[in-house]
């Protein structure tokens, strides 16, 4: 990954109490505890990554540790909650040393002068604990939405295979006949198609369709449903809806949360559309603007397409290039319009290359992973037009485009009403979680004893090195949302938890 400075003064930002005010809204510390209409003595919950208390791209001890489920569950205890048993690493670093693509948690590390994220080694095999089953904490890195009502669950996901006994995740929830229980699931539904670019097997705007029939026989296979599509809402919606009437159908009790929008996140949020200074384009500048991006909009005005491409500006930061798979694609009528004067073999390379390129907009998410190629060289192409970038189009995994965010922002809103509705139809508590993500992205962020909270990458302090999962202080957050909502819904007074007494970013 590319260097991340972190300048003394953020540092100093995350440490100092700035203000006594306090985002502590509706707390009931000072109140009698207890559970009101509700009954904790059995909690469970179910979710994907987020519930597991996944962080810095692994599972490991003590994220799980500081899971939000183990802090509500804490809380329970106090109201007459049961033990919360989790199915916890064996250590400390997470990954699977025997199995292709697990690596251990990130860290930072000085690298070159500068503190960079750098995964660890995978600290061990995967391990089978089944036999310390049940447990309560259901949450399972990778799961979408249709796969916590698999039977087979556990061949497709390690994660779950460590602990599963054969049944599916929503079935080993029931078997305990849990009096409470919290769900949170169908981020992964489209948060894997917005984390690769929005490339996916199967598209209609981006989304695979399956009918709710299908979900509920649990037929749906995974080969023919891409890992990067985004879910049919149908399913999702089908799939939560089914969940909720097996888990309520003993009296249980509950609490649900929507989705937050995966693009307020710092994996998107991060790199900016515009990162191309003129100082660090230097005399290439006058250069790119003579022999590419001068002939270029010159031969794609001739077209009505002379918008995809401007001069770069010699006095202000200049966007990235970019391959834009939902525009016409105009590599023939690029190639035949150059030919002239490049040369039949040079003006075919253009052609291809530059058919569905433009510069990125405001609109445009660059992921965060894309830093480090921004600027490197792509061997396949002809020396003069190689820097990704710059004069290469970054291609379509690097970058979430504006329609592809677009597709992601409808399914989300999709997922979201009828998340809503179905708390509204079971009578279950419901957590605004997308509300809470547009909050901690503001500029003001999130205030709790003096400690500001926001989204911004590593200096924010609530999202972790791998810029998706929270830290054990974003999880406190989240956690107090669902107390709050448990006890705005069962007349509970379940106290909130301290973000500040939970860990952020390691520094070393």
């Amino acid at each position: 990954m590319k260097k991340i400075l972190i300048s003394t003064f953020a540092i100093s930002a995350l440490l100092l109490n700035v203000s006594c005010d306090t985002d502590f809204d509706t707390d009931v510390k000072d109140v009698v505890v207890t559970s009101g209409e509700a009954n904790f003595s059995k909690y469970v919950s179910l979710g994907n990554s987020l519930t597991s208390g996944y962080r810095d791209g692994a599972l490991y001890l003590d994220g799980q540790n500081e899971s939000y489920p183990s802090m509500i569950a804490m809380q329970m205890k106090l109201a007459g909650g049961g033990d919360f048993k989790q199915p916890l690493m064996p250590n400390n670093v997470g990954g699977f040393n025997n199995l292709p693509g697990f690596s251990g948690k990130l860290v930072l590390s000085v690298v070159n002068g500068s503190l960079t994220p750098v995964p660890s080694a995978p600290a061990a095999a995967l391990d089978n604990i089944s036999s310390g089953a049940p447990y309560q904490n259901l949450g399972i890195p990778g799961a979408k939405s249709f796969h916590l009502g698999i039977a087979s669950y556990g061949s497709l996901n390690p994660f779950y295979a460590r602990f599963s006994t054969g049944v599916s995740p929503v079935a080993a929830a029931v078997a305990q006949n849990p009096t409470f229980f919290s769900l949170w699931i169908g981020n992964n539904d489209i948060l894997s198609y917005a984390t690769s670019g929005g490339t996916n097997s199967t598209t209609t705007g981006g989304v695979t369709t399956y009918t709710p029939a299908v979900v509920q026989t649990g037929n749906i296979n995974p080969a023919t449903y891409g890992s990067n599509d985004i879910s049919d809402p149908n399913v999702v919606a089908s799939s939560i809806n089914s969940y909720v009437t097996a888990l309520t159908a003993n009296g249980a009790k509950g609490v649900i949360a929507n989705i937050p929008s995966v693009t307020a996140i710092p994996f998107f949020t991060t790199v900016p559309y515009n990162p191309l200074t003129p100082a660090a384009l230097g005399a290439n500048l006058n250069t790119l603007n003579t022999s590419l991006y001068g002939p270029l909009k010159q031969a794609l005005t001739a077209f009505g397409a002379g918008d995809r491409i401007n001069l770069l500006s010699s006095t202000s930061s200049n966007p990235v290039l970019i391959r834009d798979v939902s525009l016409t694609n105009l590599s023939a009528q690029l190639t035949a319009a150059l030919t002239p004067s490049l040369g039949a073999a040079t003006a075919a390379a253009f052609g291809q290359i530059y058919g569905q390129a433009r510069q990125a907009t405001a609109e445009d998410y660059i992921l965060l992973t894309t830093r480090a190629v921004i600027g490197s060289t792509n061997p396949n192409a002809p020396a003069s037009i190689n820097v990704y970038g710059i004069s290469y189009p970054l291609e379509n995994q690097h970058v979430l485009s504006k329609t592809e965010a677009a597709n992601v922002t409808t399914a989300m809103t999709a997922y979201n009403t009828s998340i809503k509705s179905i708390a509204d139809a079971k009578g279950l508590a419901f957590v605004d979680a997308n509300a809470k993500m547009v909050e901690l992205n503001s500029q003001s962020g999130i205030l709790y004893d003096g400690i500001r909270y926001t989204a911004k990458f590593v200096t924010g302090g609530a999202f972790s090195l791998d810029g998706v999962h929270l830290t054990g202080r974003g999880y406190a957050i989240i956690a107090n949302e669902f107390i709050k909502a448990i006890n705005a819904k069962y007349k509970s007074t379940l106290p909130q938890v301290n973000p500040n007494n939970y860990s952020g970013v390691k520094f070393p």
